[in-house]
């Protein structure tokens, strides 16, 4: 670990007991006068984040061509990429400043709320979108009976809900834990890692933490398999006109969740595993890398690799007739 030294915690007293009423971000460690420069680039790489994918919300709001299912989804993804980002950038750069390194118990949390809920929002989105492809090429007759706008945005609201609920369950055990020591191994609030600080942690807990994590990645990636599996057979007997069409629709989205998928491998590594034998740097690297690097894989995905939202950028931007 990067050489750091504790600071004296804020504890409260209770009788004959402390009560740990924060954390430290030991992660961070002393980096001297390179919290500069790691300021200035995390700051500038989250206003391109906010920029890019808020262009791209625009851009679907002002064309009216782009008020279609598709487009009305991934307006809600470019939406959650800004509030997942905005859920750890905000930390990141105040933490570039700070001494102790040290945050509330209810920061925290909240930041565990939201990284999370817009976590589980991220995966549902993408699984709406591919049961979007899915009729689209597999039932295109039905597809504007069955992907009304009405219905698109019941399904955004079920998205927020579900993933709303499905954190909301898990959280409610972590609410009431006591903690007995305070020290976090990353530059932000992890789950898992906070419940090993806790003084003790019931059978329920952990299976709420399991419960999460069912709800979040299994049934989405299963539901995502199986929409895919369905496209691929499609692609199988058609054309080979259509064929390229169905690739060219649905290669962003197998981008993004390839992306996803190693970005919970290294999530999953560095919270369940021992791994102190990576140096500190890489491991705060794949500690974030998903936060890092999918709030703009998925505007540029979308936004350069649709011929549809790269004309309507270009007609935004560039022309002023």
């Amino acid at each position: 670990m990067t050489h750091f030294v504790a600071p004296i915690v804020r504890i409260k007293k209770m009788e004959n007991s402390t009560e740990v009423v924060s954390f430290v971000l030991s992660a961070y460690g002393n980096i001297g006068n390179l919290k500069y420069l790691y300021f200035i680039i995390i700051l500038l790489w989250y206003i391109s984040v906010c920029a890019t994918n808020s262009i791209l919300i625009v851009v679907i709001y002002k064309d009216r061509r782009l008020h279609e299912p598709m487009y009305l989804l991934l307006c809600n993804l470019f939406i959650n990429e800004i509030y997942i980002s905005t859920s750890l950038y905000p930390l990141l750069l105040s933490q570039m400043f700070s001494d102790t390194h040290e945050v509330t118990l209810h920061w925290c949390f909240l930041q565990m709320f939201c990284f999370y809920v817009f976590a589980c929002a991220q995966l549902c989105s993408l699984t709406a979108m591919a049961y979007d492809r899915y009729v689209c090429i597999c039932y295109p007759l039905l597809y504007n009976v069955l992907m009304s706008n009405g219905r698109v945005g019941k399904i955004i609201l079920f998205v927020w809900i579900y993933s709303f609920i499905s954190y909301m369950f898990s959280f409610s055990f972590i609410l009431p834990l006591t903690f007995c020591e305070n020290v976090i191994d990353k530059v932000f609030c992890n789950q898992q890692s906070v419940i090993k600080l806790a003084c003790s942690v019931s059978a329920l807990t952990s299976i709420s933490d399991l419960f999460f994590g069912f709800m979040s990645l299994i049934i989405p990636f299963s539901l995502i398999s199986v929409s895919y599996t369905k496209i691929l057979w499609v692609c199988l007997i058609v054309s080979k006109g259509s064929k390229q069409k169905v690739i060219a629709t649905c290669t962003p989205q197998i981008v993004s969740l390839a992306n996803i998928l190693v970005g919970v491998a290294f999530h999953f590594l560095g919270s369940r595993l021992d791994i102190r034998y990576i140096p500190d740097k890489v491991r705060i690297i794949l500690s974030i890398y998903i936060h890092i690097l999918q709030p703009m894989i998925t505007p540029f995905m979308y936004g350069l690799y649709l011929p549809k939202i790269s004309q309507s950028c270009k007609r935004l931007l560039f022309d002023r007739k």
